[in-house]
């Protein structure tokens, strides 16, 4: 055989390897860096909901926990669908024109940080009782309101609320409060306070450094009581 020849066909087994080498490293780094699915059905005015936002799951996203999770957020609550396509909430017609506008806040921006820092600004406004102040949070998180806007006050944002309000009933089991924890698929009932355990159980390959810090050790047998 040629040596030119055979240099080439050594070269091609040697990047063939290397392909396949690599190939199973990246799925051995995608399987131990799932991130955990966390979601979180809530309604924009209840006070329970509120306090939730504000003093745990912001401060898990301070924390740095949510590095690992992927949060969903679903702003409809105890929410009823009329006949006639209606909604009704449980606080009211307010509450149902923040449930929509945050609705349209997470669909006009879908960066976690940035929808949920609106949504923590409208919480707070909410918890200060100054919610009719809700659109100074365009300004205070430096956001144009331009898509929200014409959201809410269009028929997207119905329908946004209305697709929340079908995740919401097909909840399996069905929620029977708000805010209504999931993480990997199970309700936390509730015990959602201690979120961050959960997900500090539950994270594979994310920073655990984050739950060392904070102290914090899930239950052993955290999912076995749901």
């Amino acid at each position: 055989m040629a040596p030119g020849l055979l240099h080439f066909m050594l070269l091609a087994a040697l990047l063939q390897l290397l392909s396949t080498t690599s190939a199973a490293t990246a799925g051995d780094v995608a399987t131990g860096s799932e991130k955990v699915h966390v979601a979180i059905y809530y309604e924009s005015l209840c006070p329970f909901s509120i306090r939730f936002v504000a003093n745990h799951l912001v401060k898990a996203y301070r924390d740095g926990l949510l590095d690992a999770a992927d949060l969903t957020l679903v702003p409809y609550g105890n929410a009823v669908v009329g006949s006639d396509g209606t909604i009704s909430c449980q606080h009211g017609p307010e509450e149902c024109l923040l449930n929509t506008v945050e609705a349209c806040a997470i669909e006009a921006w879908p960066d976690v940080k940035v929808h949920l820092g609106f949504i923590y600004c409208v919480s707070d406004l909410v918890m200060k009782n100054k919610h009719r102040e809700w659109e100074s949070c365009f300004q205070k998180q430096g956001l144009d309101p331009k898509a929200v806007t014409e959201c809410y006050k269009g028929e997207r944002g119905h329908n946004l609320s209305l697709e929340y309000g079908r995740q919401t009933h097909e909840l399996v089991p069905p929620h029977q409060f708000v805010p209504w924890v999931v993480i990997d698929g199970k309700p936390l009932l509730d015990n959602y306070r201690n979120f961050e355990a959960y997900i500090c159980k539950a994270s594979k390959g994310y920073p655990l450094k984050a739950c060392q810090d904070l102290g914090l050790e899930a239950d052993n047998d955290v999912y076995g009581r749901l």
